[in-house]
């Protein structure tokens, strides 16, 4: 996994077009917010607030460092008392003496410095809102609108050739090979390999992947992240490659709320406390994952359609068929020019300053394109509306949530349920789910425990989502049972899935000769119904005859069509079973879902 990320960083470096960065492991895109403009004197100009990229020194670790010109007020101003820091930021700035072109900075800190760091500490405040005051602070000119002190050439060469002089001695120190690359191109030390941001439940300072802090992960007489054997060149690549992926994407406003969101190109978040990050190795886009998050029933329906060939990588089939014709001819060119378009995933969480890797995947991208497509064919429910039924799909998210704990809660004197956003569950399901969408698996059965605890806990309330995955769960663990289709099956004669759709008509006639109650049979007895069906129906069939008895009086037809729908059901069942194991729940609930879905939207 360190190993692709590795090479995703080296990638994203390679395809910099812009300019903006030196291809160098001692320089770092970092963000910069506020100028500090000073005279050639080093007297004190004024702070104009902006923000934009720049190229800077790269430290390995910010604790206890600083970065030569560009760093927060703590550092550059001494600002809120912080003189250790403040130490570390002029000792950094005296190892680049020798720079001429550091000289109006120097006389900002020593010769004028009434005029030039005194001054300039009173006017931060009074220049600088308080929301503003924890950003990069950069010196310029005042006569140079462009480029900042540290992003001048003669600077930015001076740190290069500090680190490759760093590195060399290192290097004589001790020559080990990489545990990623292979190669002793750079330094194995023990620093601080950077740390990621953005990271799910983590710490806003960042986290590390990977990180020897205590005795206990050492051994063989090494000392901290001497253990992973990873160099200094692909740490600082792995820790880039993963960062973008966390941050990749477009900030855009929502046209509900008017609020900004980021819209995330290689990231989906699932929880509150896991995100799941993929990309394709050729960084092609994978437009089929979008349909994993916004599922829109015209595309979904053009991916169903499409031949297995369509949906392959044209040139994979000959690929393959020349590595293995190049074995019989003993030619390794056409091995060595092998081209495959692989998938990456993995799910990630914070955990206190470190991140928890709770999932790897590493397969192909046609794979993953049948894959999906096999996967909304298993997820597919009707839903009936205004008397017609219709094919819906489900975004994984939705179908994690269906796992999740509702609170029940009170609105205008009526009961509701509403998601827990602090149930952790969620973005553990959702982890599962995810895997299941790209590998094909099956889906484990305690999802299934899951979600029918959760319909019995709500009186038998099912929604798409929930009659989705549980379809989902039934038919990729399905043994010798018959398929459950998306629409009612009127030829399944399973006893749980024909008992589940004897209570949908069972609750049907009670509305008809009822009416709104304020405790119909489904929430009283669909529980009961779906483990011990029977001691349960026979109280159920007995209750029901009071109610077609008074519907004869009242709606004769309606009476003797409900009664006929019943009892052909009823027919097919030879005996009640005692219980129902929890496939047979979930088929009980299937079949409720789908003849409730005919009856009360026809």
């Amino acid at each position: 996994m360190i190993r692709e990320l590795a090479e995703l960083g080296e990638k994203n470096r390679q395809n910099d077009t812009a300019g903006a960065r030196l291809i160098h492991d001692a320089l770092k895109e970092e963000t910069m917010s506020i100028d500090l403009v000073i005279n050639a004197d080093g007297s004190f100009v004024q702070f104009i607030p902006f923000e934009k990229k720049t190229t800077a020194e790269a430290i390995f670790a910010k604790k206890g460092k600083a970065r030569l010109l560009l760093d927060k007020a703590e550092e550059v101003l001494e600002y809120g008392g912080e003189k250790n820091k403040h130490k570390l930021f002029l000792d950094k700035l005296d190892e680049y003496k020798e720079l001429k072109e550091l000289e109006p900075v120097r006389l900002f800190y020593a010769q004028n410095k009434n005029n030039g760091l005194e001054r300039a500490r009173k006017e931060f405040e009074k220049q600088i809102p308080e929301k503003e005051r924890s950003a990069n602070i950069a010196f310029r000119l005042n006569k140079d609108q462009g480029k900042r002190i540290h992003e001048q050439q003669e600077v930015l060469q001076k740190i290069i050739e500090k680190r490759e002089k760093w590195e060399k001695s290192e290097l004589a120190k001790s020559v080990r090979l990489c545990s990623i690359c292979g190669k002793n191109n750079h330094p194995v030390v023990d620093l601080p390999h950077g740390m990621i941001k953005n990271v799910p439940d983590g710490q806003k300072a960042g986290c590390a992947l990977v990180s020897y802090n205590e005795k206990a992960y050492e051994s063989y007489d090494l000392e901290g992240n001497l253990n992973s054997s990873i160099c200094t060149h692909c740490a600082i690549t792995y820790v880039e490659g993963l960062n973008w992926l966390l941050s990749n994407g477009q900030r855009k406003t929502d046209k509900k709320t008017k609020k900004d969101y980021m819209d995330y190109t290689n990231r989906k978040n699932l929880g509150n406390d896991t995100a799941i990050l993929f990309w394709a190795k050729s960084n092609q886009p994978v437009n089929e994952i979008k349909l994993l998050d916004e599922p829109v029933e015209e595309d979904i329906f053009k991916l169903i359609q499409a031949s297995p060939l369509t949906i392959k990588h044209k040139s994979r089939d000959e690929d393959v068929k020349g590595v293995l014709n190049s074995i019989q001819k003993g030619k390794a060119d056409i091995v060595n020019n092998f081209s495959s378009d692989v998938f990456y995933s993995f799910t990630l969480s914070g955990a206190a300053a470190r991140i928890a890797v709770r999932d790897w995947i590493e397969t192909s991208l046609e794979n993953v394109r049948l894959n999906i497509k096999q996967w909304f064919l298993d997820t597919a429910i009707s839903k009936y509306e205004n008397g017609t039924g219709h094919t819906v799909y489900q975004a994984i998210r939705n179908l994690a949530e269906a796992c999740g704990t509702y609170l029940k809660k009170e609105k205008n004197g009526k009961d509701y349920y509403e998601l827990d956003k602090k149930d952790p569950f969620v973005g553990r399901a959702g982890n599962i789910l995810w895997g299941i969408a790209l590998m094909g698996k099956k889906p484990p059965l305690n999802l299934l425990d899951r979600i029918l605890r959760r319909i019995r806990l709500e009186g038998g309330r099912i929604y798409e989502d929930r009659a989705a995955l549980i379809r989902l769960i039934l038919n990729r663990n399905r043994g010798g049972n018959p398929m459950i289709l998306e629409k009612l099956d009127s030829g399944n004669k399973q006893a749980a899935y024909v008992c589940g759709k004897i209570f949908a008509v069972l609750e049907s006639i009670q509305y008809q000769a009822l009416g709104d109650t304020n405790a119909g049979i489904r929430d009283r007895f669909f529980s009961a119904a779906s483990l011990t069906p029977a001691t349960t129906f026979g109280r159920l069939l007995k209750m029901t005859q009071h109610h077609l008895s008074k519907l004869r009086n009242e709606k004769p037809g309606l009476a003797i069509n409900l009664d006929k729908d019943l009892q052909v059901l009823i027919s097919q069942i030879h005996e009640l079973p005692s219980v129902f194991n929890l496939e047979e729940q979930g088929q009980f609930a299937i079949g409720y879902y789908h003849k409730r879905q005919e009856i009360f939207n026809s």
